[in-house]
């Protein structure tokens, strides 16, 4: 079988529009290195496998940290609960302190946990792979907290969103 050679016909930004109606969590991974603490917000979390234990997600090429976050041995993805959009506000932030001001702990493999999040998945890195003007990275969960109550925070075409339960089901 051939790969069909085809153009786009799009530009980035009808891309960008198209691809934010598929509604995502936000999650901020963290790691700690001997610099100290490293965050950044990201929308692109997702599981992988069960058996071994793999999630998702990816870093764009030109993120400030992005080299240091390749090089650390274990980081956490802190989902965010409704309400924490400051928090994921300034995570997505270049520069500055961005654990100024935010609760957190040091999980069993050092990474840094926020407290309080809908769940933390504690990774040992798997694998990086080349994702275009992003790298994708795969960590095997090693160890995971989740709470028992709360919603997660939602992006949607461009804005934060509330989740609406139905309470019958």
């Amino acid at each position: 079988m051939t790969a069909i050679d085809i153009d786009a016909r799009f530009d980035p930004r009808e891309l960008r529009n198209a691809l934010g109606r598929f509604a995502t969590g936000i999650a901020v991974v963290a790691a700690h290195d001997a610099e100290g603490p490293l965050g950044v917000t990201v929308n692109s979390f997702s599981s992988v496998s069960l058996d071994p234990p793999l999630v998702l997600f990816s870093m764009a090429r030109n993120l400030y940290s992005l080299a240091r976050f390749e090089q650390v041995d274990a980081y956490a993805v802190n989902i965010l609960l409704e309400g924490q959009e400051g928090i994921s506000n300034s995570f997505a932030r270049a520069g500055g302190d961005k654990f100024a001001g935010i609760d957190w702990v040091r999980g069993v493999t050092g990474a840094p946990k926020l407290r309080p999040a809908l769940a933390t998945f504690e990774c040992v890195p798997y694998a990086h792979y080349d994702g275009g003007d992003h790298v994708i990275f795969v960590g095997r969960v090693v160890h995971l907290h989740v709470e028992d109550e709360g919603s997660p925070l939602l992006y949607f075409r461009g804005s934060y969103r509330l989740l609406a339960v139905n309470e019958k089901g």
